[in-house]
């Protein structure tokens, strides 16, 4: 893909004049004393001296290919495999939770499986809780993300606290999460972020399930706007038209400034990568692929017509087709097939925290079908902020309008805009309505004057003043603070400056800060 290559070039640049491997071979540490956090200990059951090699190795499929386009030589390591292994988990006291249960595990993730501390799935064989997460509630999927380019390593479990805290008075679902360090055949492998897989189930992404090989369309479906959708098998994949591409004003906080942007390539806008949806719930059929990309497309166009030509669309009985009607309003229209409310979380959450991935991926909606479900598109289960809150160069100075703005392609880094602009559609298209920015402003007030950031902020140095010794301990094994080839290009130069995770965690403090005053200078009602 365009955007890999040119990465992988600018990256391979660097890695030339600095001297760096980009692969380094990480200290020996030994944790005998846990002082602070709790310990996730995976054991192998195969006792063969290379079976380390399925947490060090894999790398995902397309990200291989990526790699191997542009390095002679390469060999492309094997695709994430599952290894039998047994958990224990440990408290912070080091009272036992779990004691040897039976899992498989194996690395997973896009980009991050190329570094050399990789992000982690766990699944029990029975479901388990951890940590007491999600108010107890067990499940047999778990991850450990590794946090390896975010140098506070706090920005995942800081954007998740707020993504909760937004999403609890809808009742919509973000992922807990809760910092471990994490001990691999007696290897001490450093300081994960224990959060929630995003997946259907009754304590998460909560929509009717189909019973395997059920093909009715009369079911729930959990999507993803995913720019790695063409990797997915065909049936899990659809691309939306955006009302034929037509053109969004960005929110700028001032108007736009005159300027418009489509999401997808044009002749009048160039090249853009494509994004597509990837549908992340079981489906069994061509019929329910075809149907929710119609019902998705259609409720794309409503929201467009709705916003732009002031105009009001409705489905017909079984949400195949929409026709025009004066009966109801637009917004009316608009209402009766989108979750508004959640759409105004899902902007102030990408609002706040400045992600560069906000066109790109991990946009996660769904909608149900099922015999109690309410046929609305909602927006939940935020995702994947290790980008976010400055650490790339997106508001790196927190202030600036951007998840409904122009934004540029994910690869630029420092000083670079990435190969084109883009936009993200669903949180731009309505961006304009008074209705929807009094809704915004309604959830912003709210939610400033009860004092979530000021929870937020206490979450956060709490956090720090915990793991001090741990966050230590995993930079002793990993040094990725120094040995940064590998991601170095995607840093803001206020995060490529801070050589300490204590200097990482004071910018990532002071710009959060600073980000919700700002915007609390322009939605605080």
């Amino acid at each position: 893909m365009k955007r890999l290559l040119a990465f992988l070039f600018i990256s391979a640049i660097l890695l030339l004049f600095s001297g760096c491997s980009g692969n380094a071979t990480p200290s020996e540490v030994t944790l005998t004393e846990p002082d602070g956090l709790p310990v996730v200990s995976i054991q192998t059951k195969n006792a063969d001296k290379s079976v380390m090699d399925f947490v060090t190795k894999p790398v995902s499929t397309h990200v291989a290919e990526s790699i191997s386009s542009w390095t002679p030589g390469y060999v492309i390591p094997p695709s994430p495999y599952y290894e039998a292994c047994t958990v224990t988990l440990t408290d912070a006291d080091q009272t036992v939770l779990l004691d040897a249960v039976n899992a498989d595990v194996k690395v997973r993730g896009n980009w991050t499986t190329s570094y050399d501390k990789k992000p982690l799935r766990i699944k029990f064989e029975e479901s388990q809780n951890m940590l007491g997460l999600n108010d107890g509630a067990t499940f047999k999927n778990w991850l450990l993300l590794a946090e390896y380019k975010d140098f506070s390593m706090l920005r995942n479990k800081t954007a998740l606290a707020i993504a909760r805290e937004l999403l609890a008075e809808d009742g919509l679902y973000a992922s807990d999460a809760a910092l471990v360090e994490v001990v691999i055949n007696g290897q001490y492998w450093g300081v994960y972020l224990l959060a929630e897989q995003q997946q259907v189930n009754k304590d998460r992404v909560d929509i009717t399930e189909p019973e395997a090989g059920y093909t009715g369309t009369d079911i729930g479906y959990f999507m993803e706007m995913d720019g790695y959708y063409m990797h997915e098998d065909p049936l899990q994949q659809f691309f939306v038209d955006y009302a034929d591409n037509a053109p969004l004003i960005p929110f700028d906080g001032k108007g736009g400034g005159g300027y418009t942007m489509k999401c997808l390539s044009d002749p009048e806008y160039g090249y853009k990568n494509e994004i597509g949806i990837t549908i992340k719930s079981d489906i069994y059929s061509e019929e329910q692929r075809d149907f929710i990309a119609s019902f998705v497309n259609n409720v794309y166009y409503i929201m467009y017509a709705a916003a732009y030509d002031d105009e009001a669309y409705i489905f017909n009985d079984t949400y195949t087709d929409i026709t025009f009607t004066d009966k109801i309003s637009p917004r009316e229209a608009v209402e009766r097939v989108v979750n508004v409310s959640s759409l105004a979380d899902a902007y102030l959450i990408n609002e706040l925290l400045c992600d560069a991935d906000v066109y790109w991926s991990s946009f996660f909606f769904r909608v149900d079908f099922g015999p109690e479900g309410d046929k609305k598109l909602t927006f939940e289960a935020p995702w994947d902020y290790d980008s976010a809150m400055g650490n790339k160069e997106r508001c790196a100075d927190g202030t600036g309008f951007y998840a409904a703005n122009i934004v540029p392609d994910v690869n630029g880094g420092p000083g670079r805009g990435g190969d084109y602009n883009t936009i993200n559609p669903w949180l731009a298209v309505l961006a304009y309505e008074d209705w929807y920015q009094a809704l915004i402003r309604e959830k912003w007030t709210r939610a400033y004057d009860s004092g979530v950031f000021d929870r937020v902020y206490t979450v956060l140095e709490s956090d720090q003043a915990q793991c001090t010794d741990a966050f230590e301990r995993n930079y002793q094994k990993w040094d990725n603070i120094n040995n940064r080839s590998s991601f170095s290009i995607e840093l803001s130069w206020q995060s490529a400056a801070c050589y300490t995770q204590a200097e990482a965690y004071d910018f990532l403090s002071e710009w959060l800060k600073a980000r919700v005053e700002f915007l609390n200078d322009y939605w605080h009602s």
